[in-house]
């Protein structure tokens, strides 16, 4: 959740009719994502009144992915199924999600037939980024997917084993492997709020998933380099050659300026790549935690009031 005060009570009210009608005992961990409105409080209250309601809430925003990853840390249960807030992901498809996981599949994913009230740009880009991803790496991710899926409980103590800072948690669910199947459903329309993946967002986003799985753009980048030395080399033999043999020569600097602009900018763009992949070694060698907690609703071990500060489960405030 982060700012979903407009729609949280609905998605709280569908995924509870939905778990109350699937049979199973159950638990609703919300991860409150620094939101800056009344989330947090709304959940809290719920949280005092329904026993099947837990509460994490982060002491800022730290994040999408690490919100997912908190939700897992806390989960207890013996399937996890990932959402968000939004309800843009109806709550169920969740039943469709566990009559496949009691077959004996440990990862199922919801694929998206189609993706209403989204504009053509996010559509085509989102198309051609995930497109675009499968080429790059070795791992077989899933297209035109979210975060939104069940995990079996082995799963998930894997992806809790995963220590990287800069996450993309739908390429790790792929990269660990185990049975893995697919349900589809349209995604629907934003049910309140606005968007919280701007263009921004969904560049970096983009770029954590390429970075996380592949090692294809530094390759790239040697490939380019090497094709540049070896036509400048050429080129210097045809100026030479023109220099000696011919007198049509024109002195100039403008093909000069031209030619240093163009490569100039190259190897900006070339070391724009290295740094990437240098910024997420320094991130990692940082060691800082994935998150910090400022309180938790909902858990056997809370302190008075209903409430614990920390990660209950490691007994420290960071994860």
């Amino acid at each position: 959740m982060f700012n979903e005060e407009e729609v949280i009570q609905h998605t709280y009210e569908r995924l509870k009719k939905v778990m109350d009608g699937c049979g199973d005992s159950y638990e609703l961990v919300f991860v409150n994502d620094g939101s800056r409105d009344r989330t947090a409080e709304i959940m809290r209250e719920v949280s005092s009144r329904d026993e099947h309601v837990k509460l994490v809430d982060f002491s800022r925003n730290f994040g999408h992915q690490v919100a997912i990853t908190a939700g897992m840390d806390y989960a207890e249960g013996e399937a996890v199924v990932v959402i968000d807030a939004d309800l843009q992901d109806p709550p169920e498809v969740i039943l469709q999600m566990i009559a496949k996981w009691k077959e004996g599949y440990e990862v199922v994913y919801a694929k998206r037939l189609k993706r209403q009230g989204e504009t053509l740009f996010k559509k085509a880009t989102a198309k051609m980024f995930y497109r675009l991803l499968s080429s790059m790496t070795s791992v077989e991710i899933p297209t035109d997917t979210g975060d939104f899926r069940l995990i079996d409980r082995k799963v998930c103590d894997v992806l809790r084993g995963l220590k990287e800072k800069n996450r993309y948690v739908r390429g790790l669910v792929s990269w660990v492997g185990f049975r893995q199947t697919m349900v589809e459903y349209v995604r629907e329309e934003r049910f309140a709020g606005e968007t919280k993946y701007p263009l921004k967002k969904m560049i970096r986003f983009a770029l954590d998933g390429i970075t996380s799985f592949s090692h294809k753009p530094l390759k790239i980048a040697s490939y380019i380099g090497f094709f540049l030395s070896f036509s400048s080399f050429l080129y210097l033999f045809f100026v030479l050659f023109q220099k000696v043999f011919t007198s049509w020569t024109v002195p100039g600097w403008a093909s000069i300026v031209g030619v240093n602009l163009l490569f100039n900018g190259i190897v900006l763009m070339l070391l724009g790549v290295i740094g990437e992949y240098i910024g997420r070694i320094y991130d990692e060698s940082k060691d800082r935690p994935l998150y910090i907690v400022r309180e938790t609703r909902g858990y056997s071990d809370a302190e008075s009031g209903g409430e614990n500060t920390g990660v209950r489960k490691d007994n420290d405030y960071v994860r």
